[in-house]
């Protein structure tokens, strides 16, 4: 347990952290199970627009430092490949 007030205060703010990083996560693995989903499937539309809502999800990762930008251009760049191979 901290003992200081410094050191508690960085506890507390650690674990909103953890848990706003955790959400962001697991919204993340969401869109990218719907891309794969839709990718399956025969709309190109549907495929589309899940690969442009998982790109801005990333993106929006990036700037709050939860996903790092090099694994960001590997999803942008795997996600052009299933929206336009339709």
């Amino acid at each position: 347990m901290a003992n200081t007030k410094s050191a508690i205060k960085a506890a507390r703010k650690s674990q909103r952290l953890h848990d706003r990083n955790q959400a962001t996560r697991t919204r993340l693995k969401t869109l990218r199970k719907k891309l794969d989903a839709a990718a399956k499937g025969t709309d190109a539309a549907a495929t589309r627009t899940a690969a442009a809502a998982l790109i801005s999800a990333m993106e929006k990762a990036t700037k709050s430092g939860v996903v790092h930008r090099n694994a960001v251009a590997r999803v942008k760049t795997k996600t052009a490949k299933f929206s336009f191979a339709k």
